[in-house]
């Protein structure tokens, strides 16, 4: 008999659903039998929010919506509060909305600095803080979404390689201050096929170059997709990675992997 995940009867709120990493994992999750919350800070009649209910009526598992901007507190303890009411409990939160700020310490203003410490790091920290107490009635689970640029980066990268460095001791904190009611994990994902990583090789003057580069710094010689992430999250969630917390998990592609650019 083939191993299965089943996740059916669990109930998940997935942040930043609208497009890349979010997407996948809503997708995953969803395909694995979860019922999905996913949310943005996009209202819910936005193009977007009614892309991602268009991608995830092919799965059986129920999903819905909700607009939250994640770097307002009341807009967290407002979302919360509805999940309450709607669906009365959660199992697994995956805190993943954010977004690169690459200024580099020189360029980087106050409001750069600022802005990425609330959406980058600040913002796990409050959302997981308004969910602990219906995660913890269910022994539930919490992914924090961190990056490669935890574990080692480029320059002109900060200040967002800064906010999520400080995430790797967030997951630690979790794990040891709320467990075992509740199990905290992080995920880095490297270079992950997305419309954001498109755009940093349209950065460059001949993209397709530079992604063949990038591609061959890899020793799996491809990119990531949001559907692996997807599934590191489906596998995170279950009972299998019971043991697995205050950890986070650099999946790169062995990319960290390399001495040097060669």
């Amino acid at each position: 008999m083939a191993l299965t995940i089943d996740l059916s009867g669990k109930i998940a709120l997935v942040t930043g659903v609208t497009s890349g990493i979010g997407l996948g994992i809503a997708k995953m999750m969803a395909k694995a039998g979860c019922t999905v919350i996913g949310c943005a800070e996009q209202s819910e009649v936005s193009d977007v929010a009614q892309h991602f209910l268009s991608e995830m009526k092919s799965y059986d598992a129920p999903t819905d919506y909700f607009k939250a901007d994640m770097t307002s507190t009341e807009n967290i303890e407002t979302l919360v509060a509805d999940i309450s009411n709607d669906y009365g409990k959660l199992d697994i939160l995956v805190s993943n909305a954010g977004q690169n700020v690459f200024k580099g310490l020189e360029n980087c203003s106050e409001n750069d600095w600022q802005f990425n410490l609330d959406l980058n790091l600040s913002a796990h920290w409050r959302l997981a803080k308004s969910c602990r107490s219906l995660l913890s009635a269910n022994k539930g689970v919490i992914i924090v979404m961190a990056s490669n640029h935890a574990f080692a980066s480029i320059p002109g990268c900060a200040p967002y390689s800064i906010a999520k460095t400080a995430l790797t001791g967030l997951v630690r904190s979790l794990a040891i201050e709320w467990g075992p009611a509740i199990r905290t994990v992080g995920i880095a994902p490297g270079f992950i096929d997305t419309p954001g990583n498109q755009e940093w090789f349209n950065s460059f003057a001949d993209s397709d170059q530079e992604r063949a580069r990038t591609v061959a710094l890899h020793p799996v010689k491809k990119l990531g997709t949001i559907a692996e992430i997807g599934g590191w999250c489906v596998f995170l969630s279950s009972e299998y990675a019971a043991f697995a917390s205050g950890v986070t998990y650099l999946v790169d592609g062995g990319r960290s992997a390399m001495m040097q650019d060669s």
